[in-house]
């Protein structure tokens, strides 16, 4: 064999057999094999969910590769886990139990299979452990011993076949702590009660286990929504809605801190390209409304729902996650996380992993980093922060002074915390543009300098690269203004709010085109977009001169602001409907008295050409000059 023809890497191991399968072999063969055929199937699933790779399957036995120990351990309980809940309903001598054993070693490679030390030593570590067990080599141990929240038992070293050297072994010990790998309450529950039925005593894990029952096992029947009655096709991808936690906290002031979580899970999932994710506006239009899984479905055109709840105190956190195929009705997974406070973003990590593993088996790497960042070190910090976001929106000039004295106070007690400062500079960015600065020019160096510095300390996320390209453009640095958008762009291309504003920046710069094409996509991302979408949209079509379809699109807009008036003046006066144009004019004057043709100057237009045409339709419907 050469070079060619194999490669050495470093892999994750994972063996299974079953004990006893002679034995159930010769008592029910039909039986055996049916449940065998089952059990292996739930296994690959298993597998493929913690992004492994089953090699081989002859017989009883099983072979499977991980990129990552952690990855197979948490795997290979599981497993386990699933298959005690599932043993626990057959009759003992039916019972159906694999024993697991993991090594991180030294493979040879060659097309789908693997040899070699490494696949040997797991092969016997695997017969070291008993049915419905697991056992790990002395270097899966090494690598996962602060890492993950298990106990182990040391069996010492062990002489195994055709090993030179003594292999250390390790009974991993199984139960409650399987809760911190994602398994589902409906089946820690299942394996509490035939863990502890011998023992009585334990009365109060009994009640506990009763409460989660209450809780998972009677969640509400759904009604599976039609594919036929779907407002928009489904996608060609997992598609999912996050629809808003539910604050079930005494406070009804931590409703931002409750949006602000849901917000965070549906960014999370929409940088992963695999995943169709629907914008936050339009799962927000269902908050604090009864509504139900399959209506969302059917209404937003998704497959997959997740609903959940927060619950927070001063010290400790609560929420409560579950995750719905609406065509089906069935509940795919479940899990409550009660944790410190502090923890908030690893819980975060863990719903949006659970979720995409769920979903979707084949994530790339970069993408899973990229969307994992690291949250801010302070939970004080993300506080300030969200209630500088919530008032921020509300874009008036105190609204933006109130946001930037909340983003400073989320700076301080989290210098190295990159979001508040990207804030920040969209604060100073909107002072500027809306008038609101005594000194704009000032405002604009700041917005600059926060926007950079942000860059700095985040390069790798879209949101820094967009609001690079926003601030470049206010800037008229048209090339750095691209170049900003584009990155993002090819960082996210799932988050609609960045598509429509993008869009709109494309429109300045001359590429109508592509903002028609991008625009329409937000809109499917997003079908309870934001009025603003429609008035980009019709400015889009009004710049490659398709008036007709600009004037039906901002008549879309059932909330016209400035810009659509503005744009609808320059459209009535290409259709030639002079007088509709004036009445246009007139509302740009209610909102805007101080409305002259000047003001055009301060838009960014690329094109001096295309600015020249919209101010001279817009001097054609009466604007001042």
């Amino acid at each position: 064999m050469s070079d060619e023809d194999y490669k050495r890497k470093l892999a994750a191991i994972l063996s299974a057999d079953v004990e006893g399968y002679s034995r159930l072999m010769g008592e029910d063969e039909d039986a055996t094999i049916s449940t065998l055929t089952t059990y292996r199937e739930l296994m690959s699933t298993i597998i493929l969910k913690h992004r492994g790779r089953v090699v081989d399957s002859p017989g009883d036995n099983l072979l499977a590769e991980f990129g990552s120990v952690i990855a197979a351990v948490r795997c290979a309980v599981e497993i386990q886990e699933e298959f005690r809940v599932r043993n626990a309903e057959l009759p003992e001598n039916r019972r159906m139990e694999f024993r697991i054993g993991i090594n991180l070693g030294d493979v040879v490679e060659e097309g789908e299979r693997i040899y070699g030390d490494g696949v040997n030593i797991t092969a016997r570590v695997e017969g070291l452990a008993e049915g419905g067990g697991i056992c790990i080599s002395g270097t899966v141990y090494d690598s996962i011993k602060n890492k993950l929240s298990l106990g182990y038992e040391s069996l010492g070293e062990h002489t195994v076949k055709n090993i030179k050297d003594p292999v250390r072994v390790y009974r991993m010990h199984l139960g409650p702590d399987a809760a911190a790998f994602g398994v589902s309450e409906e089946k820690k529950l299942a394996v509490k009660r035939w863990q502890w039925a011998a023992m009585a005593a334990m009365v109060v894990l009994i009640l506990g286990a009763v409460a989660v029952w209450n809780f998972y096992f009677r969640l509400p029947s759904i009604e599976p929504a039609s594919v036929d009655k779907m407002a928009f096709p489904l996608p060609d991808k997992p598609s999912i809605a996050v629809l808003p936690f539910v604050n079930m906290s005494d406070d009804p002031q931590q409703e931002y801190f409750v949006d602000g979580i849901t917000n965070d899970i549906i960014t999370a999932l929409s940088e992963f390209s695999v995943i169709f994710v629907i914008a936050s506006t339009s799962s927000f239009a269902y908050k604090g409304k009864p509504v139900k899984v399959q209506e969302v479905s059917e209404e937003l055109g998704v497959r997959y729902v997740l609903e959940g709840s927060v619950q927070r105190t001063d010290d400790r956190m609560r929420i409560n996650a579950q995750l719905i195929d609406a065509t089906s009705g069935k509940h795919l997974w479940a899990e409550r996380y009660d944790r410190d406070a502090q923890r908030l973003f690893d819980i975060q990590d863990e719903i949006v992993e659970t979720i995409v593993a769920t979903l979707a088996f084949e994530v790339d790497a970069v993408e899973r980093e990229r969307a994992m960042r690291k949250g801010p070190e302070n939970l004080s910090a993300y506080d300030y922060f969200l209630q500088g976001r919530n008032v921020y929106f509300r874009y008036t000039k105190e609204a933006n002074a109130e946001a930037a004295s909340l983003f400073q106070k989320a700076m301080e007690l989290d210098p190295n915390w990159a979001v508040p400062y990207g804030w920040m500079s969209w604060v100073h960015t909107t002072d500027s543009m809306h008038g609101w600065s005594e000194n704009p020019e000032k405002s604009m160096e700041l917005a600059l300098k926060l926007a950079q510095r942000c860059y700095a300390m985040a390069p790798n996320g879209y949101k820094t690269h967009w609001l690079l390209g926003f601030v470049y453009l206010q800037l008229r640095d048209f090339d750095r203004a691209i170049a900003g958008y584009e990155r993002a762009l090819a960082l996210n291309s799932n988050d609609a709010d960045f598509l429509a504003q993008m869009a709109s920046a494309l429109t300045y710069l001359g590429r109508s085109e592509q903002a028609i094409s991008q625009l329409k996509k937000a809109m499917r991302i997003n079908p309870r977009h934001p009025s603003w979408y429609w008035t980009a949209l019709g400015e889009a079509y009004y710049q490659v001169g398709q008036y007709k379809e600009a004037l039906a699109t901002l008549k879309q807009n059932n909330n016209p602001w400035f810009s659509t008036h503005r744009t609808l003046a320059a459209v009535y006066v290409r259709l030639d409907r002079l007088e509709e144009a004036r009445a246009e004019v007139s509302k740009i004057l209610e909102i805007y008295p101080d409305y002259t043709l000047k003001s055009e100057n301060n838009l960014p237009y690329k094109d001096e050409n295309r600015r020249e045409r919209i101010i001279n339709d817009l001097r054609k419907a009466g604007v001042p000059e």
